[in-house]
């Protein structure tokens, strides 16, 4: 079974959806990478220093397990290694960017909780952030995939799990 389990993706991939539904079935704390870079209040968001970003992700991989999510790559590449299983969710492209879409007006009418202000501006940017993980980041993860000595899996549809 697997303690350590490290879930990539695009923006609208699942990520969180199925971090938290693994967390709720293993008992295994999850920890999103975005609470990592991201110091998050009531007055707005403060980006951590790379200083503080390290430390807190350091904290997290020395606990015995956890589920650990996101998109970022470079300073958090240690997550995969440290991982038991990676999970790479990989829907098509009009998924992503309907989940995107469907996400955003949840947010703005309140009846979905998120963890920064759903501002238009940060609408465009998470179709930006897809078409830069589709045409760079995607290809980085298959890499960190094929390197690794780790069960990696890479999926496509994840309606049996539930995302």
């Amino acid at each position: 079974m697997a303690n350590k389990i490290r879930i990539v993706g695009s923006v609208g991939s699942g990520k969180t959806t199925l971090a938290r539904k693994l967390a709720l079935q293993k008992g295994i704390d999850m920890y999103s990478l975005d609470d990592v870079v991201w110091s998050r209040s009531s007055n707005g968001d403060i980006r951590n220093s790379d200083e503080q970003r390290d430390a807190i992700l350091d904290d997290i991989l020395l606990q015995s397990t956890w589920i650990i999510e996101g998109s970022h790559l470079g300073w958090s590449n240690k997550t995969f290694e440290e991982a038991d299983q990676i999970l790479f969710l990989h829907p098509s492209l009009p998924v992503r960017m309907y989940r995107i879409s469907r996400r955003f007006l949840r947010q703005k009418r309140g009846v979905e909780q998120a963890s920064y202000v759903p501002t238009w501006r940060m609408y465009g940017q998470m179709f930006k952030w897809t078409y830069q993980y589709e045409t760079k980041y995607k290809k980085q993860v298959r890499e960190i995939i094929n390197t690794s000595q780790k069960n990696a899996i890479e999926i496509r549809d994840g309606k049996n799990l539930g995302v």
